[in-house]
């Protein structure tokens, strides 16, 4: 929905108010640096808004901010700007679709079934039995496995890899050279591992040798619910007897790793880099920051959040907040960073405090 809007048809369509003129016209939302006539300047904090250079006419703006003062012409009110630039970037949002129908170098096996609508780009194959949703979108060198199910209106960008007998929801947006449903990452040894060992006794494993390891195979798939998002480089395995499950509406950034039998709840992020052993369960709105790890078998409760860089090695309860490596309680991780810092002071005291006794027993 790109091309030319009035402020006040914007105003309408991001279910917010306008002021001044309502007839001006925009193409494009920008930053405060980029601003032209024709443009809508987001201008969500007092700092931004001071930054509008001279020749800008429209802005959107938070509620209560003075955008005539500015020598702006009109203004869009949002109470909460930055939800309300989220429809706004999907207005001005520039479409890359593929051609109408199946492009020619696309290899379709046969027994695939297509919704109405479907838009299938140059170099994609798509394998025998998959069935592809109404309005989806298959842009190039996308590959989809036999049998695989995808709901409607999705969205499979460049490169994208959907293994055999995934199943994806609708509205599910995928981006470049994602992996759904790659093969887990499980091995077992004839006889007791260096890993199995060393949980076992919670000391040293360095006699025993991981000799012979033998591949478990994943029998299962991956299911991603609706409006699901996967970001770039992202790689979600196969689960081994059952599917690695992903539920409706959560977020997965770049580089993200899931692993095997792992079970992500709904309306969760997981920010770049994160990543999940197997057999792991992350409960509903949990948000793993960035480079977050999570050890196998753990349990995250839901409404959690792990600050980034943290390292899960236990189960945390709902409604926690948690960082650190191991990652703790925030408030517990704070007083240890504290400690930490203060140390160096300690040091210095404590090595006054031996010359002190050190010269009294000189002296006596």
């Amino acid at each position: 929905m790109s091309g030319h809007h009035t402020i006040a048809a914007l105003a309408d369509a991001l279910g917010a108010r306008f002021e001044g003129d309502g007839g001006i016209e925009v193409s494009a939302l920008v930053h405060p640096d980029f601003a032209t006539p024709d443009t809508l300047v987001m201008a969500s904090s007092p700092e931004f808004l001071g930054k509008i250079s001279g020749n800008a006419r429209a802005a959107l703006v938070a509620d209560g901010a003075d955008w005539a003062a500015h020598g702006l012409e009109a203004a869009i009110i949002a109470p909460r700007p930055r939800y309300a630039m989220a429809h706004a970037t999907r207005v001005f949002a520039q479409s890359d679709a593929p051609g109408p129908g199946i492009h020619p170098s696309a290899v379709i096996e046969e027994g695939v079934a297509f919704g109405e609508g479907v838009r299938v780009g140059p170099f994609v194959h798509i394998a025998s039995g998959a069935k592809i949703g109404a309005n989806s979108l298959i842009h190039s060198h996308t590959s989809v496995g036999g049998n695989a199910v995808i709901g409607p209106d999705a969205l499979l960008h460049a490169g994208v890899r959907i293994g055999s007998r995934v199943t994806i929801g609708a509205r599910v947006i995928i981006h470049q050279n994602a992996v759904i449903g790659a093969d887990g990452f499980s091995f077992v040894t004839p006889d007791t591992g260096a890993v199995e060992a060393a949980k076992a006794s919670g000391g040293s494993a360095s006699k025993v040798q991981n000799l012979g390891l033998e591949r478990i195979y994943s029998l299962g798939a991956v299911t991603l619910g609706d409006d699901v998002e996967i970001g770039a480089n992202s790689t979600l395995d196969r689960g081994t007897l059952r599917d690695t499950t992903i539920g409706k509406g959560t977020k997965i950034d770049n580089q993200v790793q899931v692993g095997h039998n792992v079970t992500v709840g709904s309306t969760c992020m997981l920010c770049a880099q994160v990543g999940i052993a197997g057999s792991s369960e992350i409960g509903d709105r949990v948000v793993l920051g960035g480079k977050v790890g999570v050890a196998d078998h753990v349990k995250i409760g839901s409404d959690v959040l792990v600050a980034a860089a943290s390292a899960v090695a236990g189960n945390i309860p709902s409604r926690s907040i948690m960082m650190g490596v191991p990652a703790v309680p925030r408030d517990e991780a704070i007083r240890s960073v504290m400690a930490i810092r203060r140390l160096p002071r300690l040091a210095e005291t404590v090595n006054a405090l031996k010359k002190r006794l050190s010269s009294m027993d000189s002296e006596s």
